[in-house]
């Protein structure tokens, strides 16, 4: 048999045809059939290229890599490559060929001084469907895209049209992919309502990114099947392999108030030694194997999705929120991470096992803050049996954080939006979402453990999936540093990685906070999975990955089998290994790429609701405050609600304001006034662009009748259902770790 390793170092010779590699393999006729299989996946990876002459040669020794298109609405785009330690691409107009935002290409790196390269083969397809307006002319049928990262308008042939009329929303399958010389052309597959409220809002946002409404029939039977000898508050579960008991431990959960699963609980115990730290997971390997039905839908999905009304889950309800959910007082199977600490937050020690766990209590975030932080006497009544391990983990909470602050980590608090729901589903408030200690809490001992996870695989030399973030590349440095040098006391010639932590901490609770937080993050690399390690720069971790959450994440579920093949074998045989460096790639991949479709459709579901709560307030003024600068103008971010617009520069009437780079301000030519991000600005609403989902300010004062709203007080109250981006937990959903 021929193996992808064989392959791999008979091409690095030379390019060679197939003729050349079967002598030169001295291949049997029995394999050629396997042989031409496995050349045809080496090549749907990326791994190797088939040239115009017909030979055979490794992707990267003929100057080519790997990796994702990022489009710009402007026809130009970024290629991010899957090597780790590898720039990103600058793909120009004209040089994309045809390739469409979240693709897997092939690049080729063209002009090494500005880092510019070229699209030269798609390897995979993010967009089969695109939902868009639908316009008709004298040129013909086009659609025009939603999803502003899709360029192209689509065009609609005679026979495809269905029946759709001009103006219409519509969704249309792809049947023949863009060129660099010719747009794409497809066939309407369904002819969409306009929204006339929030949820058929949301409605169309799922047409628009594709995201699944509905489990495949195998996937249904087998989740049903597993759930129904198991219902809640039923006895523990059928028991395949040994397990620790852990139920005398003092158990909990910390979730959000409206949380409807919990994959994560945490027990604490005082040592003589410093701390013993418990981390459980949900083992939701135990029920979804590698294969079955429910795995490849998962690996499909790639991570759950969460809309302002709604969950669209990685697994079925029967699993995500009930059999794999660490319900109180349910013996529950688990995966215990179990960490010891020193007084100074080092980990001694660490073990891992399957474990059996009840919860003895759901707490919430609130309830937690209440309790460590207010010390509210209510609440301590409240939850009295567990008042000494939560002074426990709040005192290991500070150490870790402390230890974890020194060693580098980039601590962003970052606002995030959190919608406010009416019982109908329309918006009452967008608020700021809350981070109180507690969030932090959990936060220090998910990584601990994602850590400790990580570090375990990888000495044993297993292949793993790593969550891994690169650190910034030398020229976006030097660029951060050109920004931050007038802001910062720091006087260094050049900016060093290890500077950010330190200008990061010296801006908290400054005027100048949220302009270094902009800087620095606009320049920051993605986070992503990787089957290769190259650490995580933003947590300052050697080796991370992500362990805590199997139910919404399939990279977490992965982890947890990887795990439980090393401590059912001491060795895993060759075969596996080749096995598991041959899929682990794939499936980094695939999840880095449902993790963008999952953002940018929760990113454009906040904004729909913005759309609808601000539509009724044309004309209406409210302070807020710069949170961008750009040449055509200011973002704005309202004080009382978490709402942004844009007030662009041909409105600011008042003088010629011009754009400094270095400075990231607008500054009028004849009377000096500067625009900066953080400054305060009243501004009136003048215009809310529901398709387009826009909202454009004017300068207050400009407009006889408008008034001032001093913010949600004056208004109803708001009702308790909530949204905000968290996980399936209720936890604050921050992908960057």
């Amino acid at each position: 048999m021929v193996t992808k390793e064989a392959l791999t170092g008979l091409l690095k010779e030379r390019p060679l045809s197939m003729r050349e590699i079967v002598f030169r393999l001295k291949a049997p006729k029995s394999v050629l059939r396997s042989l031409r299989k496995l050349l045809q996946q080496m090549i749907k990876d990326g791994d190797v290229i088939l040239t115009r002459r017909g030979l055979y040669g490794p992707a990267q020794n003929l100057g080519l890599l790997a990796g994702h298109f990022e489009a710009h609405k402007g026809g130009y785009g970024f290629f991010v490559p899957e090597m780790p330690a590898t720039a990103d691409l600058f793909i120009p107009p004209g040089a994309t060929g045809g390739a469409m935002s979240g693709d897997r290409v092939i690049a080729r790196l063209e002009d090494p001084a500005r880092r510019e390269g070229r699209v030269v083969r798609t390897l995979e397809r993010m967009h089969t469907k695109v939902a868009g307006k639908v316009e008709i002319t004298k040129r013909g049928c086009f659609l025009r895209p939603k999803n502003k990262k899709i360029p192209y308008d689509i065009y609609i042939a005679p026979k495809d049209r269905g029946g759709v009329k001009n103006g219409e929303t519509a969704v249309a399958e792809i049947i023949v992919y863009p060129t660099d010389q010719r747009p794409p052309t497809g066939r309407v597959v369904k002819v969409l309502k306009r929204p006339e409220d929030p949820v058929s809002e949301i409605d169309l946002i799922i047409e628009e990114y594709v995201l699944p409404r509905r489990f495949p029939k195998e996937a249904v039977s087998e989740a049903k099947e597993k759930y129904a000898p198991n219902s809640v508050g039923g006895r523990a579960p059928n028991i395949e392999e040994e397990r620790k008991d852990l139920r005398h431990l003092t158990t909990f959960t910390i979730d959000g108030e409206r949380a409807k699963d919990f994959d994560d609980a945490v027990s604490i115990k005082l040592a003589g030694h410093g701390y013993v730290l418990y981390v459980h997971i949900a083992d939701v390997g135990f029920y979804v194997g590698w294969g079955s039905p429910l795995d490849i839908e998962a690996r499909k999905r790639g991570t759950s999705v969460y809309l302002p009304d709604r969950v669209i889950p990685m697994l079925p309800h029967e699993l995500s929120e009930d059999l794999c959910s660490l319900l109180p007082k349910v013996p529950r199977p688990t995966f215990t991470v179990e960490m010891h600490f020193d007084r100074a937050g080092e980990r001694t020690a660490c073990r891992f096992y399957p474990s059996l766990i009840e919860s003895d209590a759901r707490l919430t975030y609130t309830a937690v803050k209440k309790i460590v932080v207010d010390r509210d006497m209510e609440e301590m009544r409240k939850h009295e049996g567990v008042l000494r391990d939560l002074e426990l983990m709040t005192e290991l909470t500070d150490t870790l954080r402390q230890r974890r602050q020194r060693r580098g980590s980039l601590d962003f608090d970052l606002p995030e939006p959190e919608v406010l729901l009416d019982l109908r589903g329309m918006p009452e408030a967008i608020i700021r979402a809350e981070r109180n200690f507690a969030h932090v809490m959990i936060e220090e001992f998910m990584i601990s453990a994602n850590e400790a996870v990580a570090e375990h695989i990888e000495g044993l030399g297993v292949p793993s999936l790593y969550r891994i973030h690169e650190p910034p590349e030398p020229a976006k440095l030097e660029e951060m540093w050109r920004l931050l040098r007038p802001l910062v006391k720091e006087k260094a010639a050049v900016l060093s990685p290890k500077m950010l932590p330190e200008i990061l901490n010296a801006a908290k609770g400054t005027p100048g906070e949220e302009v270094v937080n902009h800087i620095v993050l606009r320049r920051l690399k993605r986070a992503k999975y990787s089957a290769v390690n190259v650490g995580h720069f933003g947590l300052a971790s050697g080796s991370y990955t992500h362990f805590t959450s199997p139910i919404r994440r399939y990279p977490d579920l992965v982890v947890h089998r990887l795990l439980r093949e090393t401590l059912t074998r001491r060795r895993l045989p060759g075969e596996r290994l080749e096995e598991l460096q041959a899929l682990l790639p794939q499936i980094a991949s695939s999840s880095s790429r449902m993790e963008h479709v999952a953002d940018d459709a929760e990113g454009e579901a906040v904004e729909a609701m913005r759309m609808w709560f601000m539509k009724d307030k044309v004309g209406e003024e409210f302070e807020g405050r710069v949170a961008g600068v750009t040449s055509y103008g200011l973002k704005i971010r309202l004080k009382d609600f978490y709402v942004e617009g844009f007030l662009h520069v041909s409105d600011m009437t008042d003088d010629f304001y011009h754009y400094d780079d270095l400075s990231l301000t607008l500054k009028g030519k004849n009377t000096g006034r500067t625009f900066r991000i953080g400054q305060a600005q009243t501004v009136r609403i003048d215009k809310v662009d529901m398709e387009e989902r826009e909202i454009t300010f004017g300068v207050a004062g400009g407009v006889a009748g408008g008034k001032k709203r001093d913010g949600v007080g004056k208004g109803p109250r708001p009702s308790p259902k909530t949204f905000s981006r968290k996980n399936s937990s209720g936890r604050r959903r921050r992908r960057g770790p």
